[in-house]
């Protein structure tokens, strides 16, 4: 059995792979920013569960967290980056203050926890990343820009460390969900406090106050609990996996309305090449 580190698993994705990874008869360590909101998921299996409070965007309990884990199970065998939460505002509404900390969880929390597990992993020559993602960083939509721009710099991220790693037998996994039926558009979202009357009928229409897909996501949570088990104890883990068939349909969409554009566009593309 794996020692499994997950971040986030007071809600949603992270409280389902939680779950399942306990289920599945693997140690875990389960952190949310109040561990008292983890207690049950140690219930009848406090010997393989270790609960901790933990702010990804606090070095100082990346640090102390990572290492009583290390204590306690010897080893930390795959890292699940799974705190995260959304942020809504068109651009020009963002908030300096709210968009650095949206990186700060997103994307910079992620790197510290990385970089806290890998000394770890390289010495063993084994392990797995895998780095919840995000649909959005494809489809960048209007009011959500921030959101996807944290996401998208994972996304660079891990595939750069993918490369870097898989020689000393470690994976890094980026997961894009689609919609599931969790928190993320509820008690998740956040949103500026700005609003711009012109942007109304644009980003405008994806605040809160007018929300209607909360409560109606597709996607099950425990469904891809499973999928993301699956995914990291086979023999060659997949780099990028998508999980919803909207994301499926979304990213081949996105994927073909490139490639035209690339087609349209191709001979000002190759119009810049220095010639002889």
């Amino acid at each position: 059995m794996s020692t499994w580190f997950i971040t986030g698993c007071s809600t949603g994705l992270g409280r389902a792979l939680a779950e399942a990874v306990i289920a599945a008869g693997h140690d875990a360590v389960v952190t949310a920013r109040d561990a008292g909101r983890l207690a049950e998921l140690a219930d009848g299996a406090t010997d393989r569960v270790l609960a901790l409070s933990l702010d990804v965007t606090d070095a100082g309990q990346v640090g102390s967290a990572v290492a009583r884990a290390e204590e306690r199970f010897g080893r930390i065998d795959v890292l699940v980056n799974n705190a995260g939460y959304g942020y809504r505002a068109a651009v020009e509404e963002g908030g300096e203050h709210d968009v650095r900390t949206l990186f700060e969880t997103n994307f910079f929390g992620p790197v510290a926890m990385i970089k806290a597990v890998l000394p770890g992993m390289r010495a063993r020559r084994s392990g797995a990343i895998v780095n919840i993602s995000s649909i959005g960083a494809q489809i960048m939509p209007m009011g959500s820009g921030y959101y996807a721009a944290s996401k998208a710099a994972l996304e660079g991220m891990s595939g750069a460390l993918h490369a870097e790693v898989k020689p000393l037998g470690i994976a890094v996994i980026v997961v894009e969900p689609g919609a599931f039926r969790t928190d993320f558009a509820g008690r998740s979202l956040t949103q500026s406090s700005t609003v711009i009357e012109d942007y109304a009928e644009t980003a405008g229409r994806r605040r809160k106050e007018h929300d209607t897909v909360h409560g109606t996501q597709p996607g099950d949570p425990a469904k891809a609990a499973q999928a993301i088990i699956t995914a990291v104890k086979s023999p060659e883990p997949p780099a990028f996996l998508l999980l919803g068939t909207d994301a499926l349909s979304t990213y081949r969409r996105l994927a073909d309305a490139r490639l035209d554009g690339i087609a349209e566009w191709e001979h000002l593309t190759t119009s810049t090449d220095l010639t002889n």
